[in-house]
């Protein structure tokens, strides 16, 4: 049985919207039963890709608010409310109550709530001057806090994590917070999966934290008698359990910054996909606003070409369509076809029904075409105007050769793109090398400021790599002195560029991401994962992160989660191995959140400016 993320969090909210009860076969909720919804900001996110206006309908949902908004008493009515477990939510909540505007509430938080929340409440609702107390009708913890935007892709939307844990001034405390917050957002989507995994990762840094943390979670959860493992999973989870394999985004770096000519990383990174809405400068003027998702076959289907493929299957997609709507007309004697003959009139009733039965279907059609055909002319249009072709091949280049042509180097950042274009193409360069030139160096920052680009980030970066190559070439003595200078003056981020030879792709292209989940599906020994921690929440505990040591591969299914940031352009990697793999294995990618290669290199800047990096020029983010 596949793991499918994106239908047991919808299955979890329909039993929410539907008072907790259990669903009838249909999928539909109890008619009878008209509610009210509250959401905050972050639920509202969570809902957004998995069920539309007309679906709450379906749900006996009337009306739907946000928890922040002045609201008018609605008599008779339960009120469903889905919010993150706040302070603020919780006195709002009871602000609610104590004004009776709904007939009950059903309080349902997006996580656990914790105890002190909890005691907030119930003390709330008992000092307020009406009956409030018993307008609560229940309230359940759902762990649900996170965003599935595919059947196997979701997002913690947890922001500027990269920042926080990579800040030179943070603090343990602080970092602990951030460790505990992730954890927290990955024991949701276990929970909901029902699912308790065998959890391996790179040893040193936020990965190793997270993997420790979620470890003891899930062991003091699953001593409660009632835990969330045992009545969900059943036999079936029990049987096969899948891998987690967490990442750090400074495993590789290169991922988060590098242009790409894919068409689903492509309409992400340069056209801002967000929960799977995009919004495009419509042909004839005015914006126009897409929905992409699995419910659009051609999106399914095309996601992972490149994007001249996908041009010529747009093409190929409308050849067909004008065919097919041709035979229609052919067989109707509409336009020009034979007329119809009286004396056949079953068979041209026959042809009408069938003409008429293949209308929306066609209609459909022809609606996704023209919606590809818009995405594609904007993309078409940015991609000449900043000759995004030439970034993603030249970066792929640099990344597989170790380096690149000084003279090209420098055309290219005199060239066409806009600032921050070239920002992310002299850091993918920095990353790339094996050593750093330094007259080739200067030459880059140069042709930066000549372009007036901000080089904090491609300062940050450089310094973390030299950092990296004192680091590689000491001997253990001056090693140790290195290193704890290093984490006194940088925090985290000791590793975070590692020597590009550990960054370069192999052979075949494959991301070292990509590569590694592989090696860990397999579960055979192998020298490039077996210092990896493995945690097997579920067996006695023993020596430093091997507990039982013994592998349960090769897995069937994996959940890959890079924390830092992650993008569609890993997702895309995962998928294809998943697809490659001989029988077909299943797996689904997460993160802390889904970064475009600006906003990624945005945070690196801030963490430049912590360091006191900064440099002259306008912003990066400008054109």
């Amino acid at each position: 049985m596949a793991l499918n993320l994106r239908q047991k969090q919808t299955e979890c909210i329909i039993r929410m919207l539907n008072l907790n009860q259990p669903v009838n076969p249909s999928g539909t909720a109890n008619e009878e039963v008209y509610k009210i919804l509250i959401y905050d900001k972050f639920c509202q996110n969570i809902l957004s890709p998995l069920i539309h206006v007309k679906d709450l309908r379906k749900h006996g949902v009337t009306l739907y608010f946000l928890i922040d908004k002045d609201r008018k008493p609605v008599h008779d009515v339960p009120a469903v409310y889905f919010v993150q477990a706040s302070q603020v939510n919780i006195q709002r909540i009871v602000a609610d109550a104590s004004r009776s505007l709904y007939d009950s509430f059903h309080l349902n938080f997006s996580s656990s709530i914790p105890r002190p929340l909890l005691e907030d409440l119930a003390s709330g609702t008992l000092n307020s001057n009406s009956n409030s107390l018993d307008r609560i009708s229940k309230v359940h913890d759902q762990y649900l806090e996170f965003v599935t935007l595919e059947d196997d892709l979701f997002s913690l939307a947890q922001k500027s994590c990269y920042v926080q844990l990579n800040d030179p001034s943070a603090g343990d405390r602080e970092i602990e917070e951030i460790v505990e917050r992730i954890v927290s957002g990955l024991f949701c989507v276990l929970a909901t999966l029902a699912v308790v995994p065998i959890i391996r990762c790179p040893r040193g840094g936020p990965a190793e934290m997270v993997a420790m943390a979620l470890d003891q979670r899930l062991r003091d959860h699953l001593l409660s008698k009632n835990n969330l493992f045992t009545e969900g999973g059943g036999f079936v989870s029990s049987f096969q359990r899948p891998i987690l394999c967490l990442f750090d985004r400074n495993f590789e770096l290169s991922v988060g910054i590098q242009h790409d000519f894919r068409y689903r990383p492509l309409v992400h990174d340069v056209l801002g996909l967000r929960l799977n809405r995009l919004n495009v400068q419509g042909e004839k003027g005015g914006m126009k606003s897409f929905e992409l998702d699995s419910s659009d076959p051609f999106w399914v289907t095309n996601g992972s070409l490149e994007f001249p493929e996908v041009a010529v299957e747009i093409e190929n997609q409308l050849n067909k369509y004008k065919k097919d709507v041709d035979e229609v007309n052919k067989r109707t004697g509409g336009s020009g076809g034979a007329e119809f003959d009286g004396t056949d009139l079953m068979g041209n009733t026959k042809h009408l029904m069938n003409a008429v039965n293949s209308l929306p279907e066609l209609t459909e059609r022809k609606q996704v075409i023209d919606k590809h055909t818009n995405i594609a002319t904007v993309l078409l249009g940015e991609i000449k105007e900043r000759s995004l072709d030439s970034y993603a091949k030249k970066e792929n280049d640099m990344m597989v050769r170790g380096g690149v042509d000084r003279a090209e180097l420098l055309a290219v950042l005199k060239g066409k793109g806009t600032k921050m274009d070239k920002l992310r193409f002299a850091i993918i360069y920095l990353i790339s090398s094996e050593t750093i030139n330094q007259l080739e160096v200067e030459s880059v920052e140069a042709a930066l400021k000549e372009s007036e680009v901000d080089t904090t980030a491609f300062q940050y970066v450089k310094k973390i790599k030299s950092l990296n190559v004192s680091l590689a070439s000491a001997n253990s003595a001056s090693r140790s002195n290195i290193v704890d200078w290093a984490e006194k003056l940088y925090g985290q981020s000791i590793s975070a560029v590692t020597a590009g030879v550990k960054n370069l792709l192999s052979s075949d292209q494959q991301l070292v991401m990509t590569r590694t989940v592989e090696a860990l599906m397999e579960g055979k020994p192998n020298p490039e994962i077996d210092s990896y921690l493995l945690l097997d929440p579920r067996a006695p505990k023993s020596g430093a992160g091997t507990s039982g040591s013994h592998l349960k591969g090769p897995f069937k299914e994996a959940i890959v989660f890079m924390i830092g940031g992650g993008n569609y352009v890993e997702y895309g990697s995962l998928q294809e191995l998943a697809k490659r793999q001989q029988p077909v294995k299943h797996v689904i990618y997460g993160t802390t959140e889904i970064l475009t290669g600006v906003e990624f290199v945005e945070q690196l800047t801030v963490l430049g400016q912590k360091m006191g990096l900064g440099s002259v020029g306008a912003p990066s983010g400008s054109h």
